[in-house]
């Protein structure tokens, strides 16, 4: 990576919110793409970015869902997209370049957590096609546009679960091992990350950065729809009651909180001229050894340079596009 992984000293923090970080910027003639921008941390994103000035494309599986979540802010589109079907993305980014407008911001926020084994029409394991391959895709049709913008910005939301598991480059489907959810998802946020590097050393000559990063542990969106509420008891998440514990020094945050690093990836001005780095409470991250102990930092097979690359040839493979 070309920029260092170690903090630059944001002048945010932990408890720092979306509204905090935006404040001040104008974003008047932008265009934003928030996958999965109709709940959670999407929405909270695409809404300040919205009320900022920028207007908003949000893409969706369930358009009705989303129109209803969305309607009530000025400046948010709904258009159809499914990440699990290589056709739906294409139709999508087609739609979108007919327009020939520029794609100054592009959030790929859209996941699935940890969920019983799917697979999509190709076979694919649901995780790694719903949050990297996907998302692979949709920024790779979309090049033309980042490109135009001369100065875009491209933020995958990764997530502490790259703890997990690094990329099992043999078997990123689960054909031959066995289905864990926690590994399937760890390897698709470690994917997330490594995507961001490889994008990044790619785009930095055409003025389109990239970042990853993790929001926080937030347990009000649906992402943890899988989990049962005595898992999330144990995880110190939610209190007896079954109330969200929110302490956001010790990473339980706030939907509010949690959006505020991916706006930061997106707007900071702090981050002209960086990128290919994973952050976490407004900043960059501390790169940590595999073996620590420590609840935030990003460990090494995150942060691979080669493992970056093969992951950008393995998705080339997968998903039968070339991206350049």
């Amino acid at each position: 990576m070309s920029t260092p992984q170690a903090p630059i000293g944001s002048g945010f923090g932990a408890a720092s919110t979306a509204a905090d970080v935006i404040a001040g910027h104008d974003l008047s003639g932008k265009l934003a793409i928030v996958t999965g921008g109709y709940s959670g941390l999407g929405l909270e994103t695409a809404r300040v970015l919205a009320e900022a000035g920028a207007r908003v494309v949000v893409p969706a599986r369930n358009l009705g869902k989303a129109k209803a979540a969305v309607e009530s802010i000025p400046g948010l589109a709904v258009e159809k997209l499914d990440l699990m079907d290589p056709g739906s993305i294409d139709d999508f980014a087609d739609r979108f370049l007919e327009s020939g407008e520029p794609l100054h911001l592009l959030i790929n926020n859209a996941a699935v957590m940890a969920n019983p084994l799917t697979r999509d029409a190709r076979g694919y394991e649901s995780q790694f096609s719903t949050n990297h391959l996907g998302h692979f895709q949709l920024t790779a049709r979309l090049w033309p546009a980042l490109v135009k913008a001369e100065g875009a910005r491209v933020v995958a939301v990764s997530s502490r679960g790259h703890v997990f598991s690094g990329v099992d480059f043999d078997d990123p489907n689960f054909e031959n091992r066995q289905y864990a959810p926690y590994l399937a998802y760890g390897q698709s946020k470690t994917a997330n990350a490594l995507f961001a590097i490889s994008l990044d050393a790619l785009g930095a000559k055409h003025g389109v950065r990239a970042f990853s990063l993790h929001p926080g542990g937030i347990v009000t969106t649906n992402l943890v729809r899988h989990q049962s509420s005595d898992f999330l008891k144990a995880s110190g998440y939610v209190d007896e009651d079954g109330k969200p514990v929110i302490d956001p020094d010790n990473n339980k945050k706030t939907i509010e909180q949690g959006a505020s690093t991916i706006v930061w990836c997106a707007v900071s001005e702090k981050l002209e001229g960086l990128g290919g780095v994973y952050c976490e409470n407004c900043d960059i991250a501390t790169a940590v050894p595999g073996d620590s102990t420590e609840m935030l930092g990003i460990r090494p097979w995150a942060t691979d340079p080669e493992f970056a690359e093969r992951l950008w040839q393995l998705s080339e493979r997968l998903t039968g596009f070339i991206a350049s």
